[in-house]
């Protein structure tokens, strides 16, 4: 794939974000164009490396080297149908995908892997801007009706394969748009909302019905949907946010990170949103060091803080690829998103253990203390102290689907650890409702919620026809 000796020629190379001066000051995305004559030496970077990692990396196995030698020999058009054989939105993955095919890159043993991730955003762009990507509406129809709930990429996906099965696809979404946390909990400048609309464009023009404002298990009966449709697929999503028991959690200004994300998500959209949590002028404090973390961070900069300050329980990881997972795991190591350049301070190891507040019951001060290695992360004596706080964001990750309501209605198993219990068919224990993405297999990646999605799409497939040709 790519050039013979391209891995040796060329240089790792991927786009530049945007000055911080700038973009702080905007909603925009963070990066750069990429030129189309860079990317191609990127693609010459993929090297005939024999069994291609960068497959089992990948959720969605994508056919990584043909694609990235497409691009090399400027066979754009073969390579968006190459991209497409296996994954219904790269422009989502290709923005906020971590890119665990990167870190499964034969190249990244001992040099920096192949820019994948920016060739697979390079690409679908393109075929969009030379209006190649059209709709897809199937040549005949079963007549059998599916209803997907959650209208994320993993029930966008499983829509969108239905669909082309010939099946009649209607989405529930409880929000007042279509597109899950990809509309309300991804911030703008990591990816902005019409990438969204033109993919929906075309799932409309292919025969998908979408009905927002449609809570299941609330305004819409869970009866109805039995009634009306012949399977139903579950792709509500993993909401339930873990939680901080500690003394004065109930104190005003201590917010889930999914309270306050989705908020200026909406103002971007151009909604008026009363009594919006805002960190303008505010000392702000994030616990949770993860990819939320990092987009309460990023937001917090564009909404002027006083101060920012983010904590994580777990030790800092090193610079480097750990030892302890060795290529081609997903490496344990520091990640520096573009939020993190923007500035706050990032400290690691501490615990929170209580908040004081003022007379009227608003959040004045963070108290906690640093620990030690997991599992115990027992307190360091010592280290316990105060820091001043007027909105705390709780970013620590979900807990699974929330139970009452349509899980709860529909009475179905759920496993360990609380997600919905599904078969290798991905239907639960109630016959024909299925469920996909984080729903089942709790808090995820975009790339899995596409990937379960699909494979979603195929047993409903099954199950409605005895047979399927989906992939």
């Amino acid at each position: 794939m790519g050039k013979d000796t391209g891995f040796v020629e060329y240089a790792r190379e991927t786009a530049k974000r945007r000055p911080v001066s700038e973009r702080i000051n905007d909603w925009l995305e963070i990066y750069l164009d990429f030129p189309q004559e860079k990317l191609r030496t990127q693609g010459a970077r993929c090297m005939d490396c024999g069994v291609p990692f960068c497959h089992t990396g990948c959720p969605l196995t994508n056919i990584i080297p043909d694609w990235n030698d497409l691009v090399y020999r400027g066979r754009w058009r073969e390579a968006i149908r190459v991209l497409h054989a296996t994954n219904n939105f790269p422009e989502f993955t290709g923005r906020i995908c971590p890119a665990p095919c990167e870190a499964a890159c034969v190249l990244g043993i001992n040099e920096p892997p192949v820019t994948i991730k920016q060739i697979e955003k390079s690409i679908v762009d393109y075929a969009f801007s030379q209006g190649w990507i059209r709709p897809e509406p199937p040549a005949a129809r079963t007549g059998k009706r599916v209803a997907v709930v959650g209208s994320g990429p993993a029930g966008l996906a499983a829509a969108q394969q239905l669909t082309r099965a010939g099946h009649w696809v209607t989405v529930f979404e409880k929000a007042d748009r279509i597109g899950g946390l990809l509309r309300y909990g991804i911030p703008n400048f990591k990816m902005e909302k019409h990438l969204i609309d033109r993919r929906l464009e075309q799932m409309l023009a292919e025969g998908v019905e979408f009905r927002p404002k449609s809570h299941v298990g609330a305004n819409v009966p869970v009866e109805d949907l039995r009634k009306e449709f012949d399977a139903i697929l579950l792709a509500g999503g993993a909401e339930w946010p873990r939680d901080l028991n500690v003394p004065g959690r109930e104190l005003h200004g201590i917010q889930f990170a999914m309270e306050y994300l989705p908020q200026q998500n909406k103002v971007c959209e151009g909604d008026a949103v009363t009594d919006q949590i805002l960190a303008t002028g505010k000392r702000v404090v994030i616990i949770g060091g993860g990819d939320t973390g990092a987009d309460c961070l990023g937001t917090a900069h564009r909404q002027k803080p006083l101060s920012v300050h983010q904590f994580e329980l777990l030790p800092m990881p090193p610079n480097e690829r750990s030892p302890l997972t060795p290529w081609p795991l997903w490496p344990m190591q520091l990640r520096v998103e573009g939020a993190h350049e923007e500035g706050g301070a990032r400290e690691w190891s501490v615990a929170t253990t209580s908040f004081t507040g003022d007379p009227n019951g608003d959040v004045k001060q963070l108290h906690a203390v640093r620990v030690g290695p997991p599992p115990k992360f027992e307190p360091l004596a010592g280290t316990e102290f105060t820091m001043d706080a007027d909105l705390v964001l709780l970013a620590m990750g979900f807990l699974g689907p929330v139970r009452n309501g349509m899980i709860e209605q529909f009475g179905m198993k759920l496993d360990a650890r609380g997600n919905v219990a599904t078969d290798e068919n991905y239907m639960s224990s109630v016959p024909g409702v299925f469920a996909a993405g984080d729903m089942r297999r709790g808090q995820s990646l975009v790339v899995w919620a596409i990937s379960e999605g699909r494979k979603a799409a195929r047993g409903v497939d099954q199950y409605l026809m005895g047979e399927t040709k989906l992939p």
